[in-house]
């Protein structure tokens, strides 16, 4: 026996502007949808629309199709196209099936003749909501296969079973969870990983605070109103809003700025956005999940990480080990490497003797599994192992009086060093790029030179 489908429920984070020049149709629905969702507001005309539409953005719009002055459709179609990522629902009290066919063109969710029934017009809103959830969807979808994205976590270690343990217990939580582990390690397929085993029906939505201009953060988290700010032409709904019932990745959580930590330390608290420009809150129902490759306890004790915000993040730690640390797992990631990459890139998949597989093993991987990744993808397309690449790294031979052997070449010797410091910061490239007097784009391009990691776009998981 087929089991009846179970409703996805909808998130209440969803702001509703009702737009009727009836006062009783206003009050009606405005009572109705004020239970149901975080922010209902309504205008007797376009105007007044205009007016409340300026503040503050809204996600779906109930309009009449005859307000007085212009009509709802006219309004509608002479929206730009940044405004009009609001949906709409017309309503109407005269039946004609043109004015139906042209509101339907215009792009309107739904139709509906009044007087209706309000089970009628809250089956239309839900409808209008569940297609919104679902670009939302699969505008991320379409992100994740663009990026080749897997969701497997590769690797048997007791390290890697320790963290596979810690996400099954926690996914199904909403509890706030800081992922620590070093450029390259897989933060970001942690936090998805969380998100999937999580039972949450809203997207996931990954933000790298330290690619986004500090003063670009804020608005980009939380929207803005249209005004707010010079270019703020219009209002936007903020990554927060987006991932309304999913989960958000803050990634590189170490790079947000102290005051745009005080503001996420207030909407983790009060579960609540503020978009910038606005006098109102917006509910939000977000699970937060943060990375770093930074270690914030000594962040937070040189002062430029706030303690309380870190006790926030901090409910739950996952640590993923560098791949140094689980040389055993280093042959599984090869093999599932050269079998994806192998079809991705459409040739044969290269043959790894024993031999190759132990230097992999025994390398040390400063740039950990993309740094792997990389090298394979490299090996598939010349079609040979890595002998080249062995030739080039770095050999750890036994220190001596100047922590290196006399005999090697001026460039071995700064490759050393420069991996040395990168270490002893943690894998931190900002902070070992200020501790060797260069720029960070220097560092970057120096790994890419030895690696053919380009991180010129920032630091990844």
């Amino acid at each position: 026996m087929n089991q009846p489908d179970v409703a996805k429920p909808l998130p209440t984070a969803v702001s509703v502007l009702i737009v009727d020049d009836e006062p009783g149709m206003r009050s009606f629905l405005n009572k109705a949808l004020s239970k149901k969702f975080a922010l209902v507001e309504t205008a007797g005309s376009v105007e007044e629309a205009e007016q409340l539409r300026s503040r503050c953005h809204f996600d779906l719009l109930i309009v009449d199709i005859r307000l007085p002055g212009r009509s709802g459709i006219e309004w509608h179609e002479a929206l730009n196209d940044e405004e009009r990522r609001s949906d709409i629902i017309f309503m109407t009290g005269y039946a004609d099936m043109e004015v139906a066919i042209q509101a339907l063109r215009a792009g309107a969710s739904d139709f509906i003749l009044k007087p209706f029934h309000l089970e009628q017009m809250m089956k239309a809103v839900d409808r209008a909501i569940e297609r919104r959830l679902l670009k939302r969807e699969n505008l991320m979808l379409r992100r994740e296969v663009s990026i080749g994205y897997s969701s497997t976590i590769i690797g048997n270690s007791a390290a890697m079973q320790e963290v596979k343990s810690i996400i099954a217990r926690v996914a199904p939580t909403n509890a706030v969870v800081l992922i620590e582990g070093e450029s390259g390690t897989g933060k970001e397929l942690v936090a998805r990983q969380l998100h999937q085993l999580s039972g949450r029906h809203g997207p996931f939505v990954p933000v790298n605070c330290g690619a986004i201009a500090p003063e670009l953060l804020e608005s980009e988290l939380f929207g803005h109103a249209a005004g707010s700010f010079t270019g703020a032409k219009g209002a936007r709904e903020g990554l927060f809003s987006f991932a309304s019932g999913g989960t958000i990745f803050l990634d590189e959580i170490g790079e947000m700025p102290l005051k745009m930590q005080t503001a996420l330390l207030r909407v983790l608290e009060q579960k609540a956005i503020r978009p910038v420009g606005s006098e109102k809150e917006v509910s939000i129902d977000v699970r937060v999940v943060a990375a770093t490759n930074r270690k914030l306890a000594d962040e937070v004790e040189a002062g430029h990480f706030r303690r309380d915000l870190y006790y926030r993040l901090n409910v739950l730690e996952i640590r993923i080990p560098p791949l140094r640390e689980r040389p055993e797992d280093v042959v599984e990631l090869t093999h599932h490497f050269t079998r994806m990459l192998g079809a991705e890139l459409g040739v044969r998949e290269l043959v790894w003797s024993h031999e190759d597989l132990t230097k992999l093993q025994q390398h040390e991987w400063p740039g950990n599994i993309r740094e792997l990744r990389n090298m394979i993808e490299r090996c598939i397309l010349l079609g040979k192992p890595p002998a080249e690449y062995w030739k080039q790294s770095v050999k750890a031979p036994e220190p001596g009086q100047f922590g290196y052997p006399l005999e090697w070449p001026l460039k071995d010797v700064e490759k050393h060093h420069v991996l040395a410091v990168v270490e002893a910061h943690g894998g931190n490239k900002s902070a070992a790029a200020r501790e060797l007097g260069v720029s960070r784009k220097t560092l970057d391009r120096k790994f890419k030179e030895w690696f053919g990691t380009d991180t010129d776009s920032g630091e990844e998981d």
